[in-house]
């Protein structure tokens, strides 16, 4: 039996990549101890997916709550399953800018010392293994924002002439730019996946979203944009908007498209490589225009403010430039946009209202 192990499987990637998986016949062990609840409240908690998965996937979905910063945990559980593991999906972080200045320490030990732990026990256990890491674009810290960007009505939106106009490619420098401790801390767990595929030779890469979303999204306030924003919409809870008059761009992938590309990457993997990944030119609006979304999708005005201060190292444009996967993976594309996405999440939230309703 082939075992996929997955971090963070009951959060948005994990739990699309446990189904996915599972459904490729490959026997899915899920790592999730819930962390997301204390670091955003209950209303962030996974335990809904869990519960859902393990009700969905019987008998191919073996929850494990381990905390990967317990090295000695993650040994034992690499050792039980041995060579029998083809796939390690590391989604499993603390996710926050905001979070991550508040406990430094924890942010790095999950990030850091948590993707060392599982690296390590890929090379001691699984060397065969192809290791899958859900980075981030945050990485690049706050570069994106020297870019020549110019204001339109509901956008900023970037030179057209720039060599980035078509989306920011992998060869933009991570060092000399303000990361957040968050993105720091996600910085060294990127780096430690690329040295593990070059130095040790294990298939790794490190997959470098945008805003990855979907309806299996726990969103909340300090992570989470997309779905926080639809569920604020459907529940009328005022919701805030952080800086660069609400016209910062996020380009937004949902989280089947992910799990799409790591299927790809599966098949046919490579080693200690680097993607950047999300919704590129096909997927991507501003704050105000997924306001605008969400206004016409609940049918009424959102309640909602500004507050003139920016997140510390957040990107006033993003857009993702796709081709160095599609150029190694050119069957994988897109299928879902923003409005798509928008969509199915409100009519996620819609059928969990009506559940919890008759329950």
């Amino acid at each position: 039996m082939s075992v996929c192990i997955i971090t963070g499987s009951a959060g948005l990637i994990g739990s699309e990549a446990a189904r996915h998986f599972a459904g490729l016949g490959m026997e899915v062990v899920g790592i999730d101890n819930d962390m997301r609840s204390r670091f955003f409240g209950e209303d962030a908690s996974t335990s809904w997916q869990r519960s859902r998965l393990e009700s969905e996937l019987l008998g191919r979905y073996e929850h494990r709550e381990i905390d990967i910063r317990d090295d000695e945990a993650i040994d034992r559980l690499f050792q039980f399953y041995g060579d029998d593991i083809s796939l390690v999906v590391h989604t499993a972080a603390q996710p926050s800018h905001d979070w991550a200045a508040r406990e430094p320490k924890t942010d790095f030990s999950v990030n850091a010392q948590g993707t060392l732990n599982l690296l390590e026990a890929t090379r001691q256990f699984a060397s065969q293994a192809v290791f899958i890491f859900t980075s981030t674009n945050k990485v690049y810290g706050d570069t994106p924002n020297r870019l020549p960007l110019i204001e339109q009505e509901y956008r900023w939106e970037i030179d057209p002439d720039h060599t980035y106009a078509n989306g920011i490619r992998e060869d933009m420098s991570v060092d000399q730019t303000l990361h957040s401790l968050f993105g720091a801390s996600k910085v060294a767990a990127d780096v430690l996946v690329q040295e593990y595929g070059r130095y040790f030779g294990l298939h790794t890469a490190c997959f470098r979203g945008g805003c990855l979303t979907g309806p299996n999204h726990s969103g909340t306030q300090l992570h989470g944009f997309l779905s926080y924003l639809v569920k604020c919409a459907h529940t009328g809870t005022p919701y805030s908007v952080f800086g660069y008059q609400g016209k910062q761009v996020r380009d937004n992938i949902h989280s089947a498209d992910l799990i799409s590309a790591f299927d790809h990457f599966f098949r046919q993997p490579r080693i200690g490589e680097v993607y950047n990944i999300g919704g590129g030119r096909f997927s991507n609006c501003s704050m105000l225009e997924a306001i605008h979304l969400c206004e016409e999708l609940c049918e009424r005005e959102m309640t909602w403010s500004y507050q003139n201060d920016s997140r510390v190292g957040d990107h006033i444009w993003w857009v993702s430039d796709i081709s160095k996967f599609q150029s190694h993976y050119p069957d994988w594309k897109l299928t879902r946009n923003v409005q798509d996405i928008c969509t199915e999440i409100h009519a996620a939230l819609q059928e969990r209202t009506r559940e919890t309703v008759l329950a």
